[in-house]
């Protein structure tokens, strides 16, 4: 609705109240603009007076939170054990593995004065705790018997970005969870770096309704200082950009070498260990918005849904309001009381209306609305965000009817991202159509000869206003590379299929 419908008279007056809740942007028309403005008029982030850092309001916060909650317990049955490691770490720790603070150098931010100060030697801000615990993993490994050591913690880590900083997607402060783990074997490394990843995809397709490809990142996309690493990774078709969604590496043994883990083994011999370390951040909230948010608002998923259903009160003139009211009080106990997320809109201050607008801007799954009508029939009303349809069902059946509706709405927000996702996936094979298809802004899945030589030139390439282009993964569900196929970029034999594209 525009906002300059308002002309004179009161009821006039009402509307244009009402308005003010409206998106100035849309989201096919100015895609970064409407997703600032979705972010904070649907309160989940408040702009800080220092760039790109983000004040988390309770509405993302408790997004987190249910996100936390259900890999918490699924990474304790692994035997995960929870810690605190501190934030800051010495210049001569942090530099002990040189591959992988060059990669982190340019984020790193330090303290240098204490009050007026100047420090003896500068500290960095964890930008994530492999140099923070390790030396510590050195000191508590001994033996066989004190492996596996399975650490997580869920923290803050600063990263000092200067490239577009964006809420959730590209802050310099963010929440993650670090797990670190340490094995006898590189079969044991091997297979839990890929429990992990399932349970990523977990949270990106069961949770948030927003579908992933499983796979690995190439030699110049890895974690620095790393042997491999996995991800999973999301696809914004508004944009035409990819997004890593969730990492897991296997470190190898590298980081045993430089900070001296190791551990007697069964026959007396001295061992290097073999490591992982995996995390996902508040980003994951920010790739969620982007996937399903509309020109109301935001739309989230009924699993991850701080409220699921909001129930408002629609009394005409006249009415019962007592029994109206009673009715949604009513409605709201009995959905708490078979475990669903419901609340009550009670404010007199506010127009039904007005309510309808900012529960569709918060994004809350289903509206229920209880009139006179209602009343009388002894029934309820409920509106869907994802498509707007309205069921009337009686106040009998309420429990299992919402139950039916959120799961369909779950199901419904995965189907259709899926759907635009598989549409923007172009297969090619030749330069001239990976470009055709960059510019049309495809998610590429191309032949390619596994050489960092020839990725570096493709980045080369594709350099301009829009970023350059880049390997994604090499899906895990590899299509099938007849004999003979040539790489697209530099017409070598090809090894494999792999994602490419510009991300975020």
């Amino acid at each position: 609705m525009s906002t300059n419908k308002g002309g004179g008279g009161g009821k006039k007056k009402e509307v244009k109240k009402e308005t003010k809740l409206g998106m100035a942007y849309k989201k096919d028309d100015n895609f970064g603009e409407w997703y600032s403005e979705v972010v904070v008029n649907s309160e989940m982030i408040e702009y800080y007076d220092i760039s790109g850092c983000y004040i988390l309001r309770p509405w993302a916060m408790e997004i987190w939170e249910l996100l936390k909650e259900f890999f918490d317990a699924e990474i304790k049955k692994l035997k995960l054990k929870p810690y605190y490691f501190p934030l800051f770490v010495t210049e001569n720790v942090l530099q002990k593995e040189k591959d992988h603070i060059e990669g982190f150098a340019p984020e790193v931010a330090w303290v240098t004065k204490s009050g007026k100060s100047d420090l003896e030697a500068p500290i960095a801000i964890r930008p994530t705790s492999e140099t923070v615990m390790y030396p510590y993993f050195s000191k508590w490994i001994r033996s066989h018997r004190d492996l596996p050591l399975k650490c997580n913690q869920w923290c803050n880590v600063v990263r000092w970005e200067f490239s577009n900083p964006t809420p959730f997607i590209r802050s310099r402060e963010f929440l993650w969870q670090e797990g670190h783990t340490v094995f006898a074997t590189k079969e044991e490394a091997d297979e839990e770096v890929l429990q992990i990843l399932e349970l990523y995809r977990r949270i990106y397709e069961e949770f948030l309704a927003v579908p992933v490809s499983k796979g690995r990142k190439s030699e110049m996309e890895k974690f620095a200082g790393g042997l491999y690493t996995t991800s999973v990774e999301a696809f914004i078709p508004n944009t035409g950009r990819g997004i890593q969604g969730a990492t897991s590496h296997c470190l190898g043994q590298n980081f045993a070498k430089m900070f001296d883990i190791t551990f007697e083994n069964e026959k007396g011999e001295r061992s290097m260990v073999w490591q992982n370390s995996w995390a996902y951040t508040t980003r994951s909230i920010g790739v969620m918005v982007m996937t399903h948010g509309d020109d109301k608002g935001l739309v989230l998923p009924p699993k991850v849904a701080p409220i699921q259903v909001i129930v408002i009160p629609v009394p005409f003139k006249d009415a019962d309001t007592t029994g109206i009211k009673g009715a949604c009080e009513s409605a709201v106990y009995t959905l708490n009381q078979a475990g669903i997320r419901a609340d009550l809109d009670a404010r007199e201050n506010y127009s039904p209306g007005w309510k309808y607008s900012q529960w569709e801007m918060k994004g809350v799954p289903l509206r229920i609305e209880i009139g006179p009508k209602d009343l009388a029939n002894k029934q309820v009303r409920i509106v869907r965000r994802d498509n707007g349809t309205k069921v009337d069902i009686p106040s009998t059946d309420l429990v299992e009817q919402v139950r039916v509706l959120l799961d369909g709405f779950q199901a419904n927000l995965l189907e259709t991202a899926k759907a635009k996702r598989d549409a923007c996936i172009v297969i090619i094979s030749t330069w001239d159509e990976f470009i055709a298809a960059l510019n049309d802004k495809k998610l590429i899945l191309a032949p390619w000869c596994d050489e960092e030589e020839v990725e570096k030139d493709v980045k080369a390439r594709t350099k301009g206003e829009l970023g350059a282009a880049k390997t994604l993964c090499t899906p895990f569900d590899q299509p099938d590379l007849p004999s003979g196929t040539v790489c697209f970029a530099s017409g070598k034999p090809a090894q494999k299929w792999s994602f490419w594209g510009r991300s975020y």
